[in-house]
């Protein structure tokens, strides 16, 4: 039987001021013949989890990446879903992830009572997250899929009430995210306003591209930072986040 310890291990990270650091895998994207050498380089660095989802993934193909990257790491594995079909009992836990930014019952609600089923029948520790998708420059695949706006990175109060009332309904965890490639990663104003009015881990991902965005996302207040594309794109971005 699996623990349901991924939580507890957030929450005493958070209050021992621990950075937390995840790479994102997109089943849709990556090669699982790569898994081995990259995640020796994930090994080698100061990574502390392993996200997998995507907005668009063929069914059963996170289930075989997740298979794949637990044979070559101990990190924790947590689904990070676009849709119920990347649910996977293979993993540690699963980002249950309602869009609060945007106005689609669907992501908000109606794909949560979709995958309550599959749930039920398998022993995934499942982490209530309210959903933030920020403007970043370009229209991304979460509002391409999810038929949602962005929130406006100049509406700052909005973001900041939205961000609390997902806390007030719940949400054990709060997700501000810019977007696959994004343009603009979350700026450090919307992080530390955000940080300031909640009392709950803050996750920041998208447009993350260098150690100098890395290291002003954490400044700003971030208790976890997610990086996907840039990973993707050059892994020798690695060997600046080596242990």
């Amino acid at each position: 039987m699996k623990t349901k310890s991924i939580y507890k291990n957030i929450l005493a990270s958070v209050h021992l001021k621990e950075r937390l650091l995840a790479v994102l895998v997109d089943p849709d994207k990556f090669c699982v013949e790569k898994t081995k050498a990259f995640f020796k380089k994930v090994n080698a660095s100061i990574i502390t989890h392993v996200f997998v989802g995507g907005s668009t993934v063929e069914e059963r193909a996170t289930a075989r990446l997740v298979e794949a990257i637990k044979q070559h790491t101990n990190l924790p594995v947590v689904l990070f879903p676009g849709d119920v079909t990347q649910i996977s009992e293979k993993a540690d836990a699963l980002l249950f992830l309602s869009l609060i930014s945007g106005r689609n019952p669907e992501y908000l609600i109606g794909k949560h009572i979709e995958a309550i089923s599959k749930l039920r029948k398998i022993n995934l520790e499942v982490l209530p997250t309210g959903y933030l998708l920020i403007e970043s420059g370009k229209k991304t695949a979460v509002e391409t899929v999810t038929n949602t706006k962005p929130l406006s990175r100049s509406d700052m109060q909005t973001i900041i009430d939205t961000a609390k009332a997902g806390e007030y309904l719940g949400m054990q965890i709060l997700y501000l995210e810019a977007g696959s490639g994004a343009l603009q990663p979350v700026s450090k104003a919307i992080i530390a306003l955000v940080k300031q009015d909640i009392a709950i881990p803050l996750i920041v991902g998208g447009g993350i591209k260098n150690k100098e965005q890395l290291e002003n996302a954490y400044h700003a207040g971030a208790d976890m930072v997610v990086i996907g594309t840039a990973f993707e794109d050059d892994e020798s971005f690695f060997d600046e986040l080596k242990k």
